[in-house]
């Protein structure tokens, strides 16, 4: 009896979690002013967590030009693409006094906001677990 049970909250578990795809999202990164600290891409689910809290995130060392982060086996979904030239690898993008970005930085779908971050809805793309590329254009100001 007690394998019965497991068995079925095992198959239960299965078909509670998001499907995963096969497929290979790339972000290709370009206009990478100078190959110094790190190329931080994330991706956001959530428009709550979008800035905050990458769901998923790579560091791709970075290269002048262009960079190529790969992410494998996520679930399907909207995603929210943000991206940062850590040139000092700190972790995070440094602003000066009046919050101007002194590094690298670019959106999905190269989006931008009017005096800020674009909204998680242009800045998102549609995740359907096929393998799909998406280019993101740096920013320096």
């Amino acid at each position: 009896m007690k394998t019965k049970i497991t068995i079925l909250m095992l198959l239960a578990a299965c078909f509670t979690f998001p499907a995963f795809s096969q497929g290979t999202l790339r972000v290709e990164v370009s206009n990478v002013k100078e190959a110094k600290g790190t190329v931080n891409v994330g991706l956001f689910a959530t428009e709550d967590t979008f800035l905050k809290k990458p769901t998923f995130g790579k560091i791709v060392k970075a290269d002048k030009e262009k960079v190529i982060a790969v992410f494998e086996n996520l679930p399907n979904g909207t995603y929210a693409i943000s991206v940062i030239h850590d040139e000092n690898e700190n972790g995070e993008l440094d602003t000066n006094f009046m919050g101007i970005p002194k590094e690298g930085f670019g959106f999905g779908n190269d989006a931008s906001g009017m005096f800020g971050p674009p909204s998680f809805e242009k800045a998102s793309i549609h995740w359907d677990g096929k393998d799909k590329q998406v280019s993101v254009k740096l920013k320096y100001l």
